[in-house]
């Protein structure tokens, strides 16, 4: 596989709102635009906080293109009643991602503890399933988002590249694909192999980044911003884009300290580290 890196402008960046969690939708997009950053990513509370109809008119008026809505899935459960409402969660969330125009809904599994991993997997698969004509009929894309094993317990049965790609060739839907985010994948010997895979398949519909900090200070909200720890970013964008994908670079970063910092200096920043760490 080619690992030539193609010259990154800003207009083929996003950045999640969550990112910047202390900004509302409207302080974010007004940001990101007057950066010349060309997308945001959309998580459900920063949108439901504007009201959808409100976080379409602010997008809009912002010029940005919306990559994906954040975040659907949490299929598993013990119960099948549980089973049913997850479904009809995710059916109004594949709905607000339409209002919003956004390209894909982002599909964080789910995990339930005493449940197996193999009966949680097969969960997933049939709840992905029975979303797949409602996404169609919407044109809204579901994307499996891979999280790391650590994550395995209670928030994802799909922990593996190859997993997500095995759901995605089962239920051959061309509106359903992977997230894949550096923060959970880069540590996967098969890394590359199953990149390349899913740029044959056009089954690769995402790419997020951020950074693995070592001596990291929590699982969940200390994740580096590119350039921070150990992750290979830069290779594995020359590897992604050497399949031929073409969509946005999506930065997407939980951090206390970086919520606590000043959000205009932190965001310099992220445009920093998008030109010279991604």
């Amino acid at each position: 596989m080619s690992s030539t890196l193609s010259t990154l402008t800003l207009d083929r960046c996003a950045v999640h709102t969550r990112t910047n969690k202390p900004w509302s939708l409207a302080r974010c997009c007004e940001a990101y635009c007057s950066r010349g950053i060309g997308g945001i990513s959309v998580w459900q509370d920063a949108a439901q906080a504007a009201g959808m109809g409100e976080a379409r008119a602010i997008i809009e008026s912002n010029g940005l293109r919306v990559p994906a809505y954040v975040r659907g899935g949490f299929f598993t459960a013990h119960d099948a009643a549980d089973r049913t409402t997850a479904l009809d969660d995710n059916r109004r969330l594949i709905d607000e991602a339409g209002v919003l125009n956004a390209e894909m809904l982002v599909l964080v599994v789910g995990a339930t503890p005493k449940l197996s991993l193999a009966e949680a997997r097969a969960q997933v698969a049939a709840g992905i399933e029975e979303l797949l004509p409602h996404a169609e009929s919407t044109g809204v894309k579901l994307a499996i988002e891979p999280l790391h094993p650590m994550y395995a317990d209670d928030k994802s049965c799909i922990n593996r590249t190859t997993d997500a790609r095995a759901i995605c060739e089962r239920l051959a839907s061309p509106m359903l694909g992977v997230a894949l985010d550096v923060y959970h994948t880069w540590w996967d010997p098969a890394h590359e192999a199953e990149i390349e895979k899913l740029g044959a398949n056009n089954q690769l519909f995402g790419f997020h980044v951020c950074d693995w900090k070592q001596n990291t200070g929590h699982l969940l909200t200390d994740r580096g911003l590119m350039g921070d720890g150990c992750i290979d970013v830069p290779g594995i964008r020359a590897m992604v884009e050497s399949t031929g994908f073409d969509g946005m670079i999506e930065v997407e970063v939980f951090s206390e300290s970086y919520w606590a910092s000043d959000q205009n200096s932190y965001l310099d920043l992220i445009v920093d580290r998008l030109g010279t760490h991604t």
